[in-house]
């Protein structure tokens, strides 16, 4: 696949007058699996009643809250992923950001990332799912895979970290509801995805997972808008 154009052909990228809006720090997780040899991933429509990006295919996540700084964990952050986001926000923030990925993925899957933990642990209420059963967050199953900041003078701005993890030690628990607030949720391979409605950025990252499955030691990209250009770094 080619690189991609983030500049004018997304309506969500349409622009407006005035001062930027400042961008919400958020994060995605790109939960992974093989499927006879084909590597799929998990995604879901965003329904029609968002103001941004409806009836779109996206992966689950969403922004960072106070109380992710306070989620139960069973596992710590990897030195890796820490390493990579440390030079770019705070460790303490870098860990809230993990976790927010694997608390919106929850809500909107109902599939816990996570793990045993023997004994409970006070937790805010967003995380009662998880610390009534003694589970606590699986942060060391994440692996950084891009960051992506929404462009200038957008109604909406996040600045997004995409996680990936393995999701054959997801806990699926039948009792566990999603939100409803991703519709469709599937596993889909690179292949299948070319027909579907997704956002720019995501089919860049996209690109970007199949970059990194093939060779894990690739550079991890970071796009952001400069001086009203399009940038493509790396982390």
């Amino acid at each position: 696949m080619t690189d991609p154009d983030f500049r004018d052909t997304d309506p969500a990228d349409s622009k407006r007058q005035g001062r930027a809006t400042r961008p919400k720090l958020s994060a995605t997780l790109i939960l992974l699996r093989e499927e006879n040899s084909v590597l799929q991933f998990l995604m879901g429509k965003r329904t029609s009643a968002h103001r941004f990006m409806p009836n779109k295919f996206v992966f689950p996540g969403g922004g960072v809250d106070r109380q992710d700084a306070r989620a139960p964990l069973a596992t710590p952050i990897g030195s890796d992923v820490l390493e990579v986001m440390a030079a770019h926000i705070p460790a303490q923030r870098a860990c809230a950001v993990a976790c927010a990925a694997i608390r919106e993925t929850y809500e909107e899957t109902g599939l816990k990332l996570a793990q045993a933990t023997g004994e409970a642990q006070s937790a805010p209420a967003e995380y009662q799912a998880f610390t009534d059963n003694h589970l606590g967050l699986d942060l060391g199953a994440l692996s950084v895979l891009a960051r992506a900041i929404t462009p200038p003078y957008h109604p909406k701005r996040f600045d997004t970290w995409f996680f990936t993890a393995k999701a054959d030690t997801l806990i699926d628990d039948p009792a566990d509801l999603a939100s409803g607030e991703l519709e469709q949720l599937q596993w889909v391979s690179c292949a299948q995805v070319a027909d579907m409605d997704l956002p720019l950025i995501t089919r860049a990252v996209l690109q970007d997972l199949q970059i990194q499955a093939k060779d894990p030691t690739a550079a991890k990209p970071y796009y952001y808008t400069r001086r009203g250009q399009h940038i493509r770094s790396f982390l």
